[in-house]
């Protein structure tokens, strides 16, 4: 699995005109993408990376001082534009295999306490941040 985090200061995604999941304040703006090989358990470590990752402000994480994350999935994250004009998406896993693992990124994320929002699988999404520093990181599990 890879992420894509970003230290916001506010971020929301809307589908359609309808905003479905918005967080307000000093957060991080996760996007994820999925893999063929990834599995439940990468899922959640990938959440408990996101959980304590210290790149708010002051060194913290967002387990330090409960702030929200809003994830997103990205299958675009696995594109590769090495040859040619035009990426290709054979890394990014389908949609039968990449829904629930995000799934259940958000769901361990929740387990450990998390305020957690998030987009829409599959849907056009417009996402709006603000990136706080700006401070952006990629992780990989």
């Amino acid at each position: 699995m890879r992420a894509v985090i970003q230290r916001v200061d506010g971020a929301k995604v809307t589908v359609d005109g309808e905003t479905v999941g918005e967080i307000v304040g000093e957060g991080l703006c996760v996007l994820v993408g999925v893999t063929h090989e990834d599995t439940p358990a990468k899922a959640a470590q990938l959440a408990r990376k996101l959980w304590s990752v210290r790149i708010l402000d002051g060194e913290k994480s967002c387990s330090d001082t409960n702030a929200p994350l809003l994830v997103i999935s990205q299958f675009t994250l696995y594109g590769d534009a090495r040859k040619g004009r035009r990426p290709t998406w054979n890394a990014a896993a389908p949609g039968e295999l990449a829904e629930p693992l995000v799934a259940e990124v958000v769901t361990t994320l929740r387990s450990l306490g998390a305020q957690v929002e998030t987009g829409r699988f599959g849907a056009d999404m417009k996402v709006s941040l603000t990136n706080d520093g700006p401070f952006t990181v990629v992780v990989e599990v």
